[in-house]
């Protein structure tokens, strides 16, 4: 999708907020810091639009950005961060199940995994939960840049070890060289037609 028009429309932490246009959505999750923010980034051909921050769990709500008047992506916030108060991340994780379990128009999770380590038990779960509630998903793994191509098959090789997905369903990805943009797309074109 070649993107010009995007706008963060709405914030939400509750059903009552989410957005009523009807519109598919693709959400994003991840860890703190996995690059949830620069895949959007990429995604809408923008530098800074999603907020990138150096502090983990500085998402805290349900953010939704309306693309082209089509499609919403929803940034969900980071898991795994151990910094919030084990009540605040009970509050998230009731948010965001809602969320993934109770959206008839989310038609598909992009599930970012830090490309340059072994996947963290967070992600495992991440990865099984989405299967058990029978939620489309594509891996993506992120910040591939960092690591030199020889050892991207062997990254790949860990991920396929560590979770059940298909290499239609994994894209190497850098924000910084956007490599992997054009699969994402065609993967979220293929979820929301």
């Amino acid at each position: 999708m070649d993107v010009h028009n995007v706008n963060l429309l709405i914030s939400a932490v509750s059903p009552s907020q989410y957005p009523k246009t009807g519109y598919p959505e693709i959400a994003l999750v991840g860890r703190s810091n996995v690059g949830k923010s620069s895949l959007t980034n990429t995604l809408i051909n923008r530098k800074n639009y999603a907020h990138t921050s150096n502090q983990p769990g500085k998402t805290q709500t349900l953010n939704f950005y309306e693309v082209e008047d089509a499609l919403y992506f929803v940034d969900v916030p980071g898991y795994g961060y151990a910094r919030v108060s084990k009540a605040e991340r009970e509050k998230w994780g009731t948010m965001i199940e809602t969320y993934l379990t109770q959206r008839p128009q989310l038609k598909g999770v992009i599930l970012l995994v830090d490309g340059r380590h072994d996947l963290t038990q967070d992600d495992r779960q991440m990865a099984e939960w989405l299967d058990y509630f029978d939620v489309p998903r594509l891996v993506v793994a992120t910040k591939m840049d960092k690591i030199a191509g020889g050892k991207w098959n062997k990254q790949a090789s860990m991920i396929h070890k560590a979770i059940q997905v298909d290499d239609d369903d994994l894209v190497m990805f850098s924000a910084k060289t956007k490599r992997g943009k054009d699969q994402v797309w065609e993967w979220i074109e293929n979820q929301i037609n």
